[in-house]
């Protein structure tokens, strides 16, 4: 939970029209809401949201960041949904019945069709899950588990199709969490137009969600409106929403407060002394499966090996976490335990290595000093973060920590905005640390470690590679869930001693919204289900 295009000109918004992609490069700005009325927000029913640009076109199994995820999980409907306290349930499937040992699912559908009227089928669903494997998306590491899996597999032998409403899908082993795993966005299908042009498909999806795009002035803005086809739980209660993408948080709030921005999923670190009262009672910050790390990749000189190691550890301890939560988040974050979050199931904050964790300034400049010894570090350590979030606060403050409990010259190294960040990262061209913020996708502890820290895995940033951690991700997957939290135990010791990443805190999803809107609330996983909103 946890990293697009305008095509067209800003323009306030017509309900009516198609997109109409033209090549248009537009820097992202902060933008008041086009048809706002007299005392601000939307007068069309039309929820006025914070967004931020999507890395990549709006295919579901390409899709691994905010931006993005926020539209996705909109447009499109998967098998299962997740209520707001993380709780499993059908969406577009009826059942889904598992076999004895948890190896093999059939799944029956719901009569659901896509926001063009076409029926949404098994095939569909097959369709996408197989041609994601094949085009190796950001997110086909989820089909790893079913049989035949293969990186650039056209097929995987485990799915079949019965019937337009009866698919089977067989497991190499038990996985005892898959149908939880069901309701994120890789699992959503496709329409079938999209295996002819997916690029343009992803451009202007034909989804079977809640909603459907309407437009996306890249850079700028992205509207998505109700959908009169969708039959599912998740039924819109306003017209839609319009996310406006902004280039820093605090113009952002400067429109929440004046009333041209309906929610804010974001109060910036600038406001927390002052968004209670400020907002009047219009406000929550609640505990979420979220976590902020500092990941340095294993290829950056001086990280590798055992000096790599080192380096990491002396960098956990040197970094005060509880003075930073306290000072800079004002009780809206919590200094890190672990690799997880405390809204997962199972968590423990006292897992052997945790320590690792500690401020500890003398025994990080001891274990800088022993990586010294292997090779001499010179120069700055850069922490690279994207500037339309906020993160330069705490980034500075980090830095400043690990400036003076190592002796080095640490400095933030903002990127405007969070694609030409995550871009960067991606393509392993980032200076330094770099900022890693994690949102589970599904309720569960593998959630937080197998798509960061697997081999392979399409979020895995550092590069980590762990073959006695890929053994134990999959021997968990495998076990009974008594079973499975004594492995999950042994996996974090393992990242505890390796530190891929930094663990930091776990921040809380602190929100604002506007008199204009009801029904605004937190969902486990931080995100603001958007189809539950009303506009007063």
């Amino acid at each position: 939970m946890f990293p697009y295009a305008p095509r067209e000109r800003y323009n306030c918004m017509n309900l009516k029209k198609t997109l109409a992609f033209l090549a248009v490069a537009t820097a992202s700005v902060s933008l008041a809401a086009c048809g706002s009325s007299d005392n601000g927000g939307s007068s069309d029913g039309i929820v006025l949201a914070n967004g931020a640009e999507p890395q990549n076109p709006l295919i579901p199994a390409n899709t691994n960041e905010n931006g993005g995820g926020r539209l996705t999980k909109l447009i499109y409907a998967g098998l299962v949904y997740y209520d707001n306290a993380g709780k499993t349930h059908m969406d577009v499937a009826e059942s889904i019945e598992p076999n004895n040992d948890n190896t093999a699912f059939t799944v029956k559908l719901k009569d659901t069709k896509f926001s063009d009227g076409s029926p949404v089928t098994s095939k569909d669903f097959v369709d996408t899950w197989n041609y994601a494997v094949e085009k190796n998306f950001n997110n086909a590491y989820f089909f790893e588990m079913i049989k035949g899996y293969k990186e650039g597999a056209k097929s995987m032998e485990g799915l079949k199709v019965i019937d337009d409403s009866t698919f089977t899908i067989e497991l190499a082993a038990p996985d005892a969490d898959f149908v939880s795993r069901l309701g994120y966005d890789a699992y959503f299908p496709m329409h079938e137009s999209a295996f002819a042009d997916i690029d343009g498909y992803g451009e202007n999806p034909i989804g079977n969600g809640p909603y459907m795009l309407d437009s996306w002035n890249h850079n700028v803005d992205a509207t998505v409106v109700k959908n009169p086809e969708y039959t599912g739980e998740r039924t819109a209660q306003n017209e839609g929403v319009k996310f406006t993408f902004y280039a820093q948080g605090d113009a952002a709030y400067a429109d929440l407060l004046s009333g041209n921005l309906d929610v804010l999923d974001a109060i910036p670190d600038s406001a927390f002394s002052t968004y209670e009262q400020e907002l009047a009672g219009r406000s929550t910050s609640d505990a979420s499966a979220r976590q902020v790390a500092l990941t340095l990749n294993e290829n950056l000189d001086h990280f590798s090996g055992e000096e790599g190691k080192l380096r990491r550890q002396a960098i956990s301890h040197a970094i005060n976490r509880d003075e930073i939560t306290e000072v800079i988040y004002k009780g809206t974050a919590t200094a890190a335990k672990d690799f997880t979050s405390p809204a997962i199931p199972n968590y423990n904050d006292s897992i052997k290595g945790s320590d690792v964790l500690n401020y500890d300034p003398a025994k990080a400049k001891e274990l800088w000093d022993k990586a010294d010894k292997i090779s001499k570090f010179e120069g700055t350590l850069p922490i690279s973060y994207n500037a339309d979030g906020n993160n330069k606060a705490w980034v500075d403050a980090v830095a400043n920590s690990i400036k003076n409990a190592l002796g080095i010259e640490s400095v933030g190294n903002p990127y405007p905005d969070f694609k030409s960040f995550r871009d960067e990262v991606k393509n392993r061209t980032a200076k330094g640390a770099t900022r890693s913020s994690w949102s589970a996708d599904y309720p569960a502890t593998s959630a937080f470690i197998g798509p960061l820290y697997g081999t392979g895995a399409g979020n895995n940033d550092a590069d980590y590679s762990n073959p006695e951690l890929d053994s134990l991700i999959d021997k968990a997957a495998s076990s009974s869930p008594e079973e499975a939290v004594k492995v999950n135990e042994q996996i974090q010791q393992i990242l505890f001693e390796d530190l891929p990443a930094v663990p930091l805190w776990y921040p809380n999803t602190t929100i604002g919204w506007s008199e204009s809107v009801n029904n605004v609330a937190v969902s486990w996983n931080g995100t603001i289900p958007f189809w539950e909103i009303s506009k007063a």
